[in-house]
């Protein structure tokens, strides 16, 4: 299976230490060239990778939808992705990576933002309300054989009302929600009638990934974090933890969520 390793252990169990196998999961640097510039490496599980990249730059606000895209290429084995735009964006490239001090709705205490945030992070005004039944449902439905095996990946798939349309895995949570950014510009759908359900906490980094690609309900089987709760409320997103044993815990804009 792609993603899985083999590698020699020894396991203590009982008193006793025993040599024996065990899947573990695997991961590799990308490094993304934008317009001939380098702009990061990510670490990811090694699938969906031009998902990955596409989300990545439309999270970071160097694209917005697929048209913008003029060139994409990889090179898994070198573990780089170039790509080219139409035009670009050179407002989002001056602003990558730097951070600024600002205040979360409208309270005193500071928080700490990637400058980009400001230019993509957007309030969801969206009026989609999901079954709380189909939620517990979709939940279900991300746990993935690569999980069963590793324990080390986590899982999150993108869902309208009625089914989950894609499922994608990784290492790391917010590479997860890049990839459901990427899936859905590269098949071109709208994001403001969809749900995310999502094996990871929600901490606030997860929560602006889900406000910018403008998806209206956000559900983790994990907690969610005290600043990603505060972002929650100020950018529209409903956010529900704790999705487990047919209950959930919802912290913000209960109203979308019917019985």
């Amino acid at each position: 299976m792609q993603g899985i390793e083999e590698r020699k252990i020894w396991r203590y169990e009982g008193g006793n230490i025993t040599a024996r196998t065990d899947s573990v999961v695997t991961e590799a640097p990308l490094t993304v060239h934008l317009n001939n510039e380098e702009v990061a490496t990510l670490l990811s599980s090694p699938h969906e990778r031009k998902e990955l990249v596409v989300g990545f730059l439309a999270s970071e606000g160097f694209i917005k939808q697929k048209s913008d895209i003029k060139k994409l290429l990889l090179d898994e084995r070198e573990g780089m992705a170039w790509v080219e735009t139409a035009e670009k964006n050179e407002q989002a490239e001056s602003l990558f990576l730097k951070r600024y001090i600002t205040s979360c709705c409208g309270r005193t205490r500071p928080h700490f933002y990637f400058a980009n945030d400001a230019l993509t992070a957007k309030k969801v005004t969206s009026t989609f309300s999901m079954s709380g039944r189909t939620i517990l449902e979709f939940m279900l439905s991300i746990d993935s054989e690569l999980f069963a095996k590793t324990g080390g990946v986590h899982g999150g798939g993108i869902c309208d009302a009625k089914q989950v349309l894609h499922i994608t895995y990784d290492t790391g949570r917010h590479n997860v929600l890049d990839k459901l950014y990427g899936w859905g510009i590269l098949n071109e759908i709208s994001f403001d009638d969809k749900c995310i359900v999502f094996s990871g906490r929600i901490s606030s980094e997860v929560l602006l990934k889900a406000s910018k690609m403008g998806v209206p309900i956000l559900a983790s089987r994990s907690a969610p974090m005290g600043l990603a709760i505060d972002l929650a409320q100020e950018l529209g997103v409903t956010a529900i933890g704790f999705i487990r044993n047919g209950r959930m815990n919802i912290y913000t804009y209960p109203e979308r969520i019917v019985p």
